[in-house]
């Protein structure tokens, strides 16, 4: 009997200590919101990945995307519940697909946010994104504590002269006013009444934490030029500033969060404004007004040290947006030699092809057709642009936990 008590012990020990090890390793979920319009969404294809490795400098973060086979990667310990991307609600083991539906699978910022903070952490992991295409502060996210929208002289005088009733226009102006930022904050309260339903082996035991919120909006304020009259002066995105600080409060208070981290993802379209080339220089001031404002909110004292503005031209590629640039100078080209006639439509195709294998070099041609899948405004549709600035949200999100620690 010695030898299967011997055997017996050496079976129970080991187990012991593994369900300890389990016990010891059990964590409160951890619970972070990404909200915003389109570029929140995220308009990359999966088929810009290839671009991502073209760069050495970038090749580790596509290695982070794939598996070895080359087929994206689903994360063991990130789950994912979305609203707005899609005709319908989304959630599941975070993978490619959870950026904008239309003509996907895409990815937005939450596929290499998620990867880096599942990298960053032992605990079980919840994103619950909200992202609507189109939406601005000032009106559709307007936070409640922000007061409600009140229209300018030249606004007023605009709809007078039109004939619009202005009584009308102030009721439906206020009927607008805060939708999305409700609907994101009810949607982020159903979803954590029942976190199983998402995250299949959520244990209630250990709850959940609420630990960090990323912000990732701007293209409709900064094109507001109603809102916004003084667009290229100094302090005229101030309304933007204040509407950001109140966001930021009331997002605690609702979601009953204090000192809830908060990255605000600063559009960076175009990339540096200090890099403007002759023909950017118009919008030079307009821009870098913008990105100012937007950032304004992480100097208040009240949010010293856990509030973050993350640059997101850092993460712009000069170089995808010169061949760009160069292309269309070539394409303009060949549509005006159309036009004067000097070239018949049905040859007008062959000839732009001749033009581009003239004028652009192999290596442009190559990450023009890998590297783009969209408009300028939506970062040219880059998984390599999208996929740095989810990363740089994490990495801020991370610096201001450690910070907090």
């Amino acid at each position: 009997m010695k030898p299967t008590r011997l055997l017996s012990n050496q079976v129970f020990l080991p187990l012991t200590s593994l369900i300890l090890a389990v016990q010891l390793q059990a964590k409160p979920l951890q619970v972070y919101i990404l909200a915003g319009q389109s570029n929140m969404q995220g308009h990359a294809k999966v088929t810009t990945f290839e671009h991502i490795g073209m760069d050495p400098a970038t090749q580790p973060m596509l290695a982070e995307m794939q598996n070895t086979d080359g087929s994206p990667k689903v994360c063991k310990r990130v789950w994912i519940a979305s609203l707005g991307s899609a005709d319908t609600e989304q959630t599941g083991k975070l993978t490619t697909g959870f950026g904008a539906a239309t003509n996907g699978p895409k990815i937005g910022p939450e596929f290499t946010f998620g990867i880096s903070m599942e990298k960053a952490t032992d605990a079980p992991i919840l994103l619950i994104k909200t992202a609507w295409g189109g939406k601005n502060l000032n009106t559709d996210f307007r936070p409640p504590s922000a007061g409600p929208y009140e229209f300018n002289d030249a606004q007023i005088a605009d709809l007078q002269k039109k004939g619009k009733d202005l009584a009308t226009a102030k009721a439906d102006q206020a009927k607008a006013s805060g939708v999305y930022y409700r609907l994101m904050v009810e949607y982020v309260k159903t979803v954590l009444a029942d976190p199983k339903r998402v995250c299949p082996g959520y244990d209630a035991k250990q709850g959940y934490e609420l630990a960090g919120f990323a912000w990732f909006q701007g293209w409709n304020d900064l094109v507001d030029g109603s809102t916004y009259q003084n667009r290229d002066k100094p302090g005229g995105y101030d309304a933007y500033s204040s509407a950001m600080a109140h966001f930021i409060r009331d997002v605690r208070k609702d979601l009953n969060a204090p000192k809830l981290p908060f990255v605000i993802g600063v559009l960076g379209v175009g990339g540096p404004t200090s890099e403007y080339g002759p023909g950017e220089q118009r919008y030079k001031a307009t821009h870098q007004n913008f990105r100012d404002a937007m950032a304004a909110a992480a100097q208040l004292p009240e949010f010293k040290g856990n509030v973050a503005a993350m640059l997101s031209e850092k993460y712009w590629d000069p170089e995808l947006s010169a061949a760009k640039a160069k292309d269309n100078a070539i394409q303009q080209q060949a549509k005006k030699l159309a036009t004067e006639g000097k070239l018949k439509p049905a040859d007008q195709k062959a000839a732009m092809e001749k033009m581009r294998m003239d004028g652009l070099t192999e290596r442009e041609r190559k990450i023009l057709a890998v590297g783009i899948s969209n408009q300028e405004f939506h970062y040219l549709g880059s998984s390599k642009i999208l996929g740095g600035i989810g990363k740089g949200l994490a990495e801020a999100m991370i610096e201001l936990k450690r910070q907090g620690k």
